[in-house]
């Protein structure tokens, strides 16, 4: 087992007051925790509940962390035969813990007796970790010991040996967590002890190990020794958050006053309605902060389409050019032109393309333009481990099969300049689009993107890979962007999937958008007529003006 009381002496230390986030050290010097009606009435329902495990979904600011603060520091303090016990803290961040100790200090100095002069003393030390394979390494912690011989403590970050740990597990923000199923996982093995779990958070997402957990423990898969209990923002409100809000920040509560502060909340996340909700009233966003819900995607796939994947292996890159040439040849022969009799040859056609060499996919997709405005994309291309002069040998393979070709846009982003930038040559400008994408790209056209899946007018191949892509546009600050977190792919584990078909489609739709048509020329004639006849030269590239003499 993990023993917290005996850290390395050199590394204790005693943290000042103002050493504490501001929401810690922003409680009154007045403030009584045992007096009635300092919590609100959702913060009593919740801490009234006994189960092994309780989950908490919560909307932001609700004061969940707070309750349970105050509910553990008596714990701590309590005696064994009272239901006294060791607490532990795990936050998704250092400054969350210490401020989760600072509430404890705080209320420790009216309702326990802490070890030391009867003051609560927070302690900076190094809890000893150890994994599975015996690796040892130091996390920072706080933590405040109690006459009790218990104590609470908050970690940091996660302790690979989380099971070893033995009392009440309080895990803050789990949903946000750098491994959310691993913190899970880890502990509801502390059941085994006799332990307690309780797991707050607000939402990040409707497929995040947070809120599937929760429908699981709807679902029964727990039993009835685990309870979700729902926290929103208006229940806060309507429980007296506000008049609390005014108490700590010394403000005179008013109606007016609740109304405009109320209006504040709810507005200042815009045209995020979204985010409003996920973060407010404790509703998770379809796919974690996902721009495109998962019906529209859905209705985008109608039929199974084509996606045609190539992945290649470092042998390969070791072959020399005009071998890997030819068998990239090959595979276009028997592989992709099979592909093209898709293509309905009345419609305008466009391109995307979205460029990665070793760790992501290279997404090509081709999209046409029907009589009804809608956007077909009857194939998509994923390459892996292409070498660049193969990826060109692919893209210009299907760039020249486009029927009425109407422009296309390629990321030319970092890696990705030198591809586009060649296709630009080849096929002309603005014909081919060379764009670096930003985030002022991404508020500008994005959108676009977003609205076709609202509108259902973009139909896609239907396909578990690229719905995931698509799934990857997120509100990064209210501007729909492809998050930078990579996924497990689904065909093949051993890859990752970052949202490349999304980026690829959206630069597709872009062009779709800004057409360019290709240039209308009359070719020179290979034999010249008229009064310019050649004579004596049979020559097709070459034509000369004969002499005065000769005519």
């Amino acid at each position: 087992m993990v023993d917290v009381t005996k850290p390395l002496a050199s590394t204790v230390r005693v943290v000042e007051w103002d050493e504490l986030p501001p929401r810690a050290r922003e409680i009154p010097n007045g403030f009584d925790p045992l007096a009635d009606g300092i919590l609100m009435r959702h913060q009593v329902q919740c801490l009234a509940i006994r189960a092994s495990i309780l989950v908490v979904p919560k909307g932001r600011r609700t004061g969940m962390t707070f309750a349970f603060a105050l509910n553990k520091t008596i714990t701590a303090a309590s005696r064994k035969s009272a239901g006294g016990d060791n607490v532990y803290y795990i936050g998704d961040t250092k400054e969350k813990g210490l401020e989760f100790v600072g509430y404890c200090a705080k209320f420790a100095r009216v309702i326990a007796q802490a070890q030391g002069q009867g003051n609560s003393r927070i302690e900076e030390f190094l809890f000893e970790d150890q994994d599975d394979d015996g690796r040892t390494k130091y996390i920072t912690a706080y933590r405040i010991r109690f006459a009790s011989g218990f104590q609470i403590t908050a970690l940091s970050s996660r302790p690979a040996n989380i099971r070893g740990l033995q009392g009440h597990v309080i895990i803050d923000e789990a949903a946000f967590h750098p491994d959310v199923q691993g913190v899970l996982d880890a502990a509801t093995a502390l059941l085994i002890w006799g332990g307690e779990i309780v797991i707050i958070s607000s939402h990040n997402g409707i497929r995040n190990p947070f809120n599937l957990l929760i429908k699981d423990i709807e679902n029964g898969c727990y039993g009835d020794d685990a309870v979700v209990f729902r926290v929103t923002f208006d229940d806060a409100v309507g429980n007296g958050l506000y008049e609390r809000v005014c108490l700590i920040k010394g403000w005179t509560p008013s109606v007016d006053g609740k109304r405009a502060w109320y209006e504040r909340n709810r507005n200042g996340y815009g045209a995020r309605k979204a985010a409003m909700r996920e973060e407010l009233d404790a509703i998770p966003r379809d796919g974690g902060g996902r721009c495109i819900p998962g019906i529209w995607i859905e209705n985008a796939m109608p039929e199974v389409r084509p996606v045609l994947r190539l992945a290649l292996d470092s042998p390969f890159q070791a072959k020399p050019n005009h071998e890997r040439e030819s068998l990239i040849g090959e595979w276009i022969e028997r592989e992709l032109k099979p592909l093209f009799r898709l293509f309905d040859p009345r419609f305008k056609t466009v391109f995307g393309e979205d460029f990665a060499r070793h760790r992501d996919f290279s997404a090509i997709v081709p999209m046409q333009i029907t009589h009804t405005l809608s956007r077909n994309v009857p194939f998509v291309v994923e390459l892996h481990n292409v070498p660049t002069r193969q990826q060109e040998q692919i893209l210009w393979a299907i760039v020249d099969a486009l029927p009425n070709r109407c422009g296309g846009a390629m990321d030319a982003t970092g890696a990705g300049q030198t591809l586009a930038e060649y296709t630009g040559d080849k096929f002309g400008r603005p014909h081919i689009a060379e764009v670096v994408l930003s985030r002022a790209w991404y508020g500008a056209w994005m959108p676009k993107l977003v609205q076709a899946f609202e509108d259902g007018v973009i139909f896609m191949p239907r396909d578990d890979g690229v719905a995931d892509d698509l799934r990857a546009i997120e509100d990064v600050d209210g501007i729909p962007m492809v998050s930078a977190i990579r996924r497990e792919d689904i065909k093949d584990p051993d890859l990752m999937r970052h949202g490349d078909v999304a980026i690829a489609t959206a630069l597709a739709y872009f062009a779709s958008l800004n057409l360019s048509a290709q240039i209308a020329f009359i070719p020179v004639p290979a034999r010249s007529r008229g009064f310019d006849n050649v004579i004596g030269n049979d020559v097709d590239d070459d034509f000369y003006i004969a002499e005065p003499s000769t005519w």
